[in-house]
């Protein structure tokens, strides 16, 4: 399997994609778009965003778990990752979004 952006409708009528990675787990979840178009922009921004160390925010979640987002170049979140038992599977997640985000097939549902 190759990883892949997924984009979708939502019951919300808003469009969101995910970055899937080869082993089928996502590794990225967007924000929502208002249009298809914005969507597939917004996977242009992380193909062009992802490979800037800068560009991710590690965060920590209410309940002590890590995660990170990314960020688009005017500060806005272009998505966010699951939570993380551990820093260490934070940094993987990372390095599986730089890693997949120039080579990952797009699909439309």
């Amino acid at each position: 399997m190759s990883a892949k952006f997924v984009v979708s409708k939502g019951v919300d009528s808003q469009y969101r994609f995910n970055l899937i990675a080869p082993n089928g787990q996502i590794i990225l979840r967007s924000e929502p778009y208002g249009s298809k178009t914005g969507a597939l922009n917004g996977i242009q921004t992380v193909r062009a965003r992802a490979q800037n160390d800068g560009n991710y925010e590690r965060r920590t979640a209410s309940n002590g778990e890590p995660y990170f987002v990314l960020k688009a170049l005017n500060g806005e979140i272009i998505g966010r990752s699951e939570t993380y038992t551990s820093r260490f599977g934070m940094e993987s997640g990372i390095a599986a979004v730089k890693h997949n985000a120039d080579i990952a097939i797009l699909v439309e549902s």
